[in-house]
């Protein structure tokens, strides 16, 4: 995960510095640069339905390119944390997992404003947007044994992974596709505030560590021991009305839902500076020398 973080670390810098570079002779005109500081929820197997539920705080770096006043290019890097449980999100659902992981991501979105955005005085100062693009984001779902130990869950195998005959471990970096909407207003002709909601759906299934089928309980045990047998199915924690525990999931029995990728969503405010020339504003267009 450290080095991971780093890896992205690098790549946001690397674009700020090829952006300002002597090459890309407009971009310290219409750069922006400054912070955001929100909210992240994940849906999928254990939340399939709730938005905003058990939500985590998240914050990050951002930097904009303004293109014209209707296009804008914007990176970010962002990190944040995002948790699931049958137990609380999931209506008590009797598969009894839970989950909670961290996230490192870093995006490059383009922005659609629906209104032409200046920073001249008199001409019109906000719009709402829209805004699509790419994200590779890095996660680790962990989770709490009954003794108050938590564990990384994909090292774990909970499903079999890396066993005879079973797919390998799943990847611990993935893309997504972020999309959304906000909203930016300019305040004055340096600084931008600015809210948006967006959705990063994801292409793995195992941002909670639930994919795809129980395992054999039995023959995990056997052969990875009782703690990760016991993670891979919590059922047994769970009481009847008589006080007896459920039993355990079969082999082949559905854990989670293979056909459908997970998502995570970051909703949050952001404050940026903008820098350079002093004549420039966002539409882009020098101001004329008076003879």
């Amino acid at each position: 995960m450290n080095i991971m973080r780093k890896t992205l670390i690098g790549i946001f810098v690397l674009g700020l510095l090829i952006l300002q570079s002597p090459t890309h002779t407009l971009s310290a005109q219409n750069s922006e640069v400054g912070a955001c500081v929100g909210t992240t929820f994940y849906l999928g197997e254990l939340n399939p339905t709730h938005l905003f539920a058990q939500p985590k705080l998240a914050a990050g770096l951002v930097y904009r390119y303004n293109l014209s006043p209707r296009w804008a290019i914007k990176a970010d890097f962002l990190f944040g944390k995002v948790s699931g449980s049958d137990q609380l999100t999931n209506d008590g659902y009797e598969r009894n997992l839970s989950f909670y992981s961290p996230i490192t991501e870093f995006s490059v979105v383009g922005e659609l404003n629906f209104l032409r955005l200046y920073n001249s005085v008199g001409k019109n100062h906000f719009t709402p947007y829209i805004f699509a693009g790419l994200t590779v984001f890095s996660f680790d779902p962990m989770a709490q044994y009954q003794d108050g130990t938590i564990y990384e869950l994909q090292s774990l195998g909970t499903e079999g992974q890396g066993l005879e005959g079973m797919p390998k471990k799943y990847s611990l970096t993935h893309v997504a596709i972020p999309f959304g909407i906000g909203m930016r207003v300019n305040i004055g002709r340096y600084v931008c505030l600015g809210v948006e909601w967006g959705f990063r759906y994801t292409f793995t299934d195992y941002l909670d560590d639930v994919g795809g089928r129980y395992y054999d309980n039995d023959l995990l045990r056997e052969l990875r021991g009782d703690i990760i047998a016991d993670m891979a199915d919590r059922t047994p924690e769970l009481f009847d009305n008589s006080g007896n525990p459920l039993p355990l999931h079969q082999e082949g029995e559905q854990r989670g839902n293979s056909t459908t990728h997970d998502i995570y969503s970051f909703a949050g405010a952001t404050l940026t500076v903008k820098f350079g020339n002093d004549d420039k504003t966002c539409d882009l267009k020098k101001s004329r020398k008076r003879h």
